[in-house]
Protein backbone atom coordinates (compact mmCIF):
# COMPACT_ATOMS: atom_id res chain seq x y z
CA UNK A 1 0.00 0.00 0.00
CA UNK A 2 1.15 3.31 -0.75
CA UNK A 3 1.90 5.62 2.29
CA UNK A 4 1.66 9.59 1.95
CA UNK A 5 3.26 12.56 3.48
CA UNK A 6 1.66 15.55 2.96
CA UNK A 7 4.13 18.88 4.40
CA UNK A 8 1.22 21.84 4.29
CA UNK A 9 -2.28 21.82 5.31
CA UNK A 10 -3.96 24.04 3.28
CA UNK A 11 -6.25 23.50 0.70
CA UNK A 12 -4.18 21.87 -2.19
CA UNK A 13 -3.16 19.44 0.61
CA UNK A 14 -6.93 18.46 1.28
CA UNK A 15 -7.59 17.83 -2.02
CA UNK A 16 -4.54 16.05 -2.71
CA UNK A 17 -5.35 14.01 0.90
CA UNK A 18 -8.43 13.27 -1.05
CA UNK A 19 -6.85 11.84 -4.21
CA UNK A 20 -4.58 9.23 -1.54
CA UNK A 21 -8.05 8.32 0.03
CA UNK A 22 -9.72 7.10 -2.82
CA UNK A 23 -6.22 5.76 -3.93
CA UNK A 24 -6.53 3.88 -0.67
CA UNK A 25 -3.70 5.72 0.55
CA UNK A 26 -1.97 6.10 4.60
CA UNK A 27 -2.31 9.48 4.70
CA UNK A 28 0.43 11.86 6.92
CA UNK A 29 -0.23 15.57 6.72
CA UNK A 30 2.59 17.58 8.36
CA UNK A 31 1.30 20.72 9.44
CA UNK A 32 3.49 23.89 10.92
CA UNK A 33 1.82 23.64 14.48
CA UNK A 34 -0.46 21.84 16.17
CA UNK A 35 -2.65 25.24 16.05
CA UNK A 36 -2.19 25.48 12.23
CA UNK A 37 -5.77 24.87 10.25
CA UNK A 38 -6.25 22.19 7.93
CA UNK A 39 -8.59 22.01 4.63
CA UNK A 40 -8.38 18.31 4.65
CA UNK A 41 -11.48 16.26 6.51
CA UNK A 42 -10.96 14.29 9.88
CA UNK A 43 -9.69 10.77 9.92
CA UNK A 44 -6.09 11.57 8.90
CA UNK A 45 -2.60 11.00 10.73
CA UNK A 46 -1.21 14.33 11.38
CA UNK A 47 2.31 16.10 12.74
CA UNK A 48 3.95 18.82 13.17
CA UNK A 49 6.83 20.52 11.59
CA UNK A 50 10.10 18.23 12.54
CA UNK A 51 7.90 15.43 13.10
CA UNK A 52 9.16 11.82 11.24
CA UNK A 53 7.70 11.63 7.78
CA UNK A 54 6.10 7.95 7.49
CA UNK A 55 5.27 8.38 3.84
CA UNK A 56 7.22 6.98 0.80
CA UNK A 57 6.08 9.87 -1.40
CA UNK A 58 6.31 13.10 0.33
CA UNK A 59 3.80 15.66 -1.27
CA UNK A 60 5.36 19.62 -0.77
CA UNK A 61 2.01 21.21 -0.65
CA UNK A 62 3.60 24.64 0.40
CA UNK A 63 4.70 27.87 -1.76
CA UNK A 64 8.00 27.09 -3.19
CA UNK A 65 9.33 30.23 -0.64
CA UNK A 66 8.78 27.60 1.82
CA UNK A 67 11.07 25.01 0.27
CA UNK A 68 14.40 26.30 2.20
CA UNK A 69 13.19 26.34 5.75
CA UNK A 70 11.29 22.22 5.20
CA UNK A 71 14.57 21.17 3.65
CA UNK A 72 16.27 22.48 7.37
CA UNK A 73 13.72 20.00 8.99
CA UNK A 74 13.81 16.72 6.21
CA UNK A 75 16.68 17.14 3.62
CA UNK A 76 18.24 14.18 5.49
CA UNK A 77 15.25 12.18 5.50
CA UNK A 78 13.90 12.59 1.72
CA UNK A 79 17.07 10.66 0.14
CA UNK A 80 15.06 7.60 -1.67
CA UNK A 81 11.72 8.85 -1.65
CA UNK A 82 10.08 10.69 -4.09
CA UNK A 83 9.10 13.60 -3.83
CA UNK A 84 6.28 15.94 -5.70
CA UNK A 85 6.47 19.32 -6.51
CA UNK A 86 2.98 20.98 -7.08
CA UNK A 87 4.12 24.40 -6.79
CA UNK A 88 3.56 27.81 -8.93
CA UNK A 89 5.68 30.23 -8.30
CA UNK A 90 3.77 33.43 -8.96
CA UNK A 91 4.49 36.52 -8.17
CA UNK A 92 1.25 37.60 -6.31
CA UNK A 93 1.70 41.01 -5.42
CA UNK A 94 1.31 41.71 -9.48
CA UNK A 95 -0.05 38.72 -11.13
CA UNK A 96 2.15 39.31 -14.08
CA UNK A 97 5.02 36.86 -14.34
CA UNK A 98 6.60 33.66 -12.92
CA UNK A 99 9.13 33.78 -10.32
CA UNK A 100 10.90 30.83 -10.69
CA UNK A 101 14.22 31.63 -13.39
CA UNK A 102 13.81 32.25 -16.78
CA UNK A 103 15.90 28.58 -17.69
CA UNK A 104 14.38 26.43 -14.86
CA UNK A 105 11.49 25.56 -12.57
CA UNK A 106 10.68 25.42 -9.09
CA UNK A 107 10.99 21.28 -9.61
CA UNK A 108 14.31 21.84 -11.35
CA UNK A 109 15.35 24.01 -8.31
CA UNK A 110 13.83 21.84 -5.58
CA UNK A 111 16.21 19.08 -7.38
CA UNK A 112 18.94 20.86 -6.65
CA UNK A 113 18.69 20.70 -3.05
CA UNK A 114 17.77 17.26 -2.52
CA UNK A 115 20.12 14.70 -1.26
CA UNK A 116 21.42 11.73 -3.77
CA UNK A 117 18.49 9.08 -4.31
CA UNK A 118 15.77 11.54 -3.95
CA UNK A 119 13.25 11.72 -7.10
CA UNK A 120 11.30 14.69 -8.31
CA UNK A 121 8.24 14.73 -9.91
CA UNK A 122 6.20 17.54 -10.75
CA UNK A 123 2.50 16.66 -10.66
CA UNK A 124 -0.80 18.38 -9.97
CA UNK A 125 0.01 22.13 -9.87
CA UNK A 126 -2.08 22.57 -13.73
CA UNK A 127 -4.95 21.43 -11.07
CA UNK A 128 -7.32 23.36 -9.22
CA UNK A 129 -8.08 21.84 -5.91
CA UNK A 130 -11.50 21.44 -6.61
CA UNK A 131 -11.05 19.20 -9.55
CA UNK A 132 -8.82 17.02 -7.67
CA UNK A 133 -11.55 16.62 -4.66
CA UNK A 134 -14.16 15.80 -7.13
CA UNK A 135 -12.20 13.75 -9.33
CA UNK A 136 -13.62 15.20 -12.40
CA UNK A 137 -13.07 18.58 -14.99
CA UNK A 138 -16.67 19.33 -15.37
CA UNK A 139 -18.05 15.78 -17.29
CA UNK A 140 -14.81 14.37 -17.70
CA UNK A 141 -12.78 12.56 -15.36
CA UNK A 142 -9.86 14.89 -14.23
CA UNK A 143 -5.96 14.94 -15.80
CA UNK A 144 -3.09 15.65 -13.83
CA UNK A 145 -0.06 15.97 -15.99
CA UNK A 146 3.45 14.56 -14.82
CA UNK A 147 7.03 14.79 -15.24
CA UNK A 148 10.10 13.80 -13.62
CA UNK A 149 13.58 11.83 -14.59
CA UNK A 150 13.30 8.50 -12.90
CA UNK A 151 10.88 6.14 -14.14
CA UNK A 152 10.22 4.26 -11.39
CA UNK A 153 9.15 7.51 -9.56
CA UNK A 154 6.42 8.35 -12.14
CA UNK A 155 5.32 5.01 -12.33
CA UNK A 156 4.61 5.53 -8.20
CA UNK A 157 2.73 8.51 -9.17
CA UNK A 158 0.89 7.62 -11.97
CA UNK A 159 -0.48 4.67 -10.50
CA UNK A 160 -1.94 6.89 -7.39
CA UNK A 161 -3.68 9.08 -9.78
CA UNK A 162 -5.10 6.28 -11.50
CA UNK A 163 -6.10 4.46 -8.08
CA UNK A 164 -8.08 7.57 -7.34
CA UNK A 165 -10.10 6.99 -10.75
CA UNK A 166 -8.26 9.88 -12.82
CA UNK A 167 -6.34 10.21 -15.40
CA UNK A 168 -2.61 10.40 -15.24
CA UNK A 169 -0.80 11.53 -18.39
CA UNK A 170 3.41 11.77 -18.72
CA UNK A 171 4.20 14.82 -20.09
CA UNK A 172 8.41 13.60 -20.50
CA UNK A 173 11.00 14.76 -17.69
CA UNK A 174 12.05 17.41 -15.60
CA UNK A 175 12.61 20.13 -17.86
CA UNK A 176 8.88 19.74 -18.75
CA UNK A 177 8.15 21.28 -16.00
CA UNK A 178 8.77 24.94 -16.58
CA UNK A 179 5.58 24.14 -19.13
CA UNK A 180 3.51 22.88 -16.32
CA UNK A 181 4.47 26.18 -14.38
CA UNK A 182 3.26 27.96 -17.22
CA UNK A 183 -0.09 26.57 -17.84
CA UNK A 184 -0.77 26.69 -13.66
CA UNK A 185 0.14 30.21 -13.80
CA UNK A 186 -2.47 30.74 -16.93
CA UNK A 187 -4.75 29.29 -15.28
CA UNK A 188 -4.73 30.64 -11.88
CA UNK A 189 -4.37 34.18 -13.55
CA UNK A 190 -7.86 33.32 -15.73
CA UNK A 191 -9.51 32.11 -12.79
CA UNK A 192 -9.01 34.83 -10.60
CA UNK A 193 -10.36 37.35 -13.42
CA UNK A 194 -13.62 35.77 -13.84
CA UNK A 195 -12.49 33.87 -17.49
CA UNK A 196 -12.82 30.36 -15.92
CA UNK A 197 -14.19 29.18 -12.65
CA UNK A 198 -12.46 27.60 -9.61
CA UNK A 199 -14.27 24.29 -10.37
CA UNK A 200 -13.10 24.01 -14.07
CA UNK A 201 -9.80 23.84 -15.48
CA UNK A 202 -7.52 22.66 -18.35
CA UNK A 203 -8.21 18.89 -19.58
CA UNK A 204 -7.64 16.65 -22.18
CA UNK A 205 -10.24 14.68 -23.85
CA UNK A 206 -9.60 10.95 -24.14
Amino acid sequence: MTTISIIGSGKMSGAIAEVAMRAGANIQIIKRSAASPSAARPGFEYGVMGDELTGDLIVLAVPYGAYPSILEHYRDQLSEKVIIDISNPIDFSTYDELTSPADSSTAAELAKMLPEGAAVVKAFNVNLGDTLTTGTNGTTRTTVLYAGDFADAKVVVAALIEASGMRAVDVGPLTRARELEAMGFLQIIMAAVGKTRYESGFTLLP
